[in-house]
């Protein structure tokens, strides 16, 4: 089961590291292109949507590499659920169903490294 969070938090540890390290370092124009919905919402929001997928990823990984308080890899991982449900919610209320296959995969991780970040509580 270790093993099996393991490669499920190293792909989403490396997704969020991609996705919020652009949300942080890019200006609005520069992710127009790959996030339309950054037109809608605050540029503060998305550099704080984007520091939270740093720590998330974060979270996924070094507290159960450390060994200090592992508990955290859940914690994070259930911010990701949650994170994916409001991203889900913003594509349907902008009427882009067809964008969300990539939400619902990321969803679908997060679920999967929730329930398997449970071997260290």
């Amino acid at each position: 089961m270790e093993i099996s969070y393991w490669v499920v938090a190293a792909l989403l540890a490396l997704m969020y590291l991609y996705s919020g390290g652009k949300k942080v370092a890019q200006d609005k124009e520069r992710l127009r292109p790959m996030m339309g919905w950054v037109d809608t919402v605050p540029m503060p929001y998305v550099r704080g949507i984007g520091t939270l997928e740093l720590l998330g990823a974060a979270g996924l990984v070094l507290p159960p590499l450390t060994g200090i308080a592992p508990w955290l890899a859940l914690a994070a991982a259930i911010g990701f659920v949650l994170l994916q449900i409001g991203g889900i919610t913003l594509h349907l209320s902008r009427g882009e169903s067809r964008l969300i296959g990539l939400n619902v995969v990321l969803l679908a991780a997060a679920v999967a490294a929730a329930w398997l970040a449970t071997v260290w509580l």
